[in-house]
């Protein structure tokens, strides 16, 4: 293990030039494999959400055009239409670079020393691969709760509010940013900006559709929501989750979620009780990750490429710790590489693959982190090893 640090700690692995250069070469390799064989389903989807909108046709109907269903708020379709309006190939190629820059952006602008961001991109590449090879949201979500917890440790909640209410109106999954309300020193003035912010992007829509079909949209996504989260548990594809594998291992279908949900909320609730931690950046950095794996591990909705934004927590968590790093943590990051990321490539014989992925135990080491942190949330964090910027 000591020779493998050694050969990571070259000066090329910590380049600047040479991390964005990877990066970004993963991402356009992605890219271009994804189009050598056509333009991704998901694509189709998300265009068709503008469409759609200005059309004033439900968003959430069975459609020739496309061979799945779409489960976006309306906003989303305003985040689309630059790329919609595009030929769907460059629509494509740009929409995958414009999610990938968000979420090299956010990690960027974390509050830790370059080398330990560097760290992160690399803990997060091959993920990467799979959501822009799927074409997928996920790399923007990531980048939307990232992005509102360091506007909230800058005191700018009136652009924390705005990217939390946006997340939340084009997936849900952004109003986990939520989890950070506490670390606002205005949380009045936040309240109100997000409240304004939530009418702003409930009634944006209305601009390229009308106000009847935008409201009625709303109803029918939240029924589309509940629906979907029922066919999750049936499928293979998805519901890479703990309750998924815990179905899975069990052959017990018929789970209900809140069997886990109701412990796992209670559980992640208790670290606010540590209110002496709260301006502790280490402690923050803590609950960063913690939400970024939250709202993987326990979201039936969870599938292969989703695992960019649990990943990105992995990372977060590897690099608070204090050093040097123990044999567990360094465990628990190859356990993690090889289980949950590696797992779906052809890093890993497609044996090995078909069981762990028969099984969800894609999420086994994400949640043996999760509960790692939990721990180290309620303990504390030494205060003579902040995590400072340069």
């Amino acid at each position: 293990m000591n020779t493998i640090v050694r050969f990571f700690s070259k000066p090329l692995f910590t380049n600047r030039k040479f991390v964005i250069s990877l990066w970004f070469a993963v991402v356009c390799l992605g890219l271009v494999l994804m189009l050598s064989r056509h333009v991704p389903n998901n694509y189709i989807i998300f265009k068709h959400v503008f469409y759609h909108t200005i059309d004033q046709i439900t968003l959430y109907g069975a459609y020739p055009e496309y061979a799945n269903f779409n489960y976006y708020g309306p906003v989303f379709s305003l985040i689309i239409a630059p790329f919609a309006l595009l030929p769907d190939q460059l629509g494509v190629v740009l929409f995958g670079l414009f999610t990938s820059l968000c979420l090299f952006l956010a990690i960027y602008k974390l509050l830790i020393p370059w080398k330990w961001r560097a760290v992160i991109y690399y803990i997060t590449l091959n993920d990467l691969f799979v959501t822009t090879l799927a074409c997928q949201t996920n790399t923007l979500i990531a980048a939307l709760v990232i992005g509102s917890f360091i506007l909230i440790r800058k005191e700018k909640d009136m652009g924390a509010a705005c990217l939390i209410a946006l997340g939340l109106f084009i997936k849900l999954y952004g109003v986990v940013g939520l989890a950070f309300f506490f670390f606002s020193r205005h949380k009045i003035k936040f309240t109100g900006y997000f409240l304004m912010w939530s009418v702003v992007f409930f009634v944006l829509p209305m601009i390229i559709s009308s106000p009847q079909f935008i409201i009625q949209t709303y109803v029918d996504w939240f029924a589309a929501l509940a629906s979907k989260n029922e066919l999750n548990a049936q499928s293979l594809s998805q519901d890479y989750s703990v309750m998924g594998m815990i179905r899975r291992i069990t052959g017990n279908r018929e789970m209900s979620n809140l069997v886990v949900l109701i412990p796992a909320v209670c559980i992640f609730a208790i670290q606010y009780l540590r209110i002496d931690f709260f301006k502790n950046l280490r402690f923050q950095l803590g609950m960063l990750a913690l939400t970024l794996l939250t709202i993987v591990i326990f979201s039936s909705g969870s599938e292969s490429p989703t695992y960019i934004i649990a990943m990105t927590g992995v990372g977060i968590w590897f690099v608070i710790q204090s050093r040097p790093f123990s044999g567990y943590n360094i465990f628990l990051l190859g356990f993690a590489l090889v289980v949950t990321s590696f797992s779906r490539s052809d890093l890993l014989p497609k044996v090995v693959r078909t069981f762990i992925q028969t099984y969800a135990l894609i999420v086994l080491p994400c949640l043996l982190i999760w509960l790692a942190l939990i721990y180290h949330q309620l303990k504390g964090y030494r205060t003579d090893q902040p995590v400072s910027s340069e």
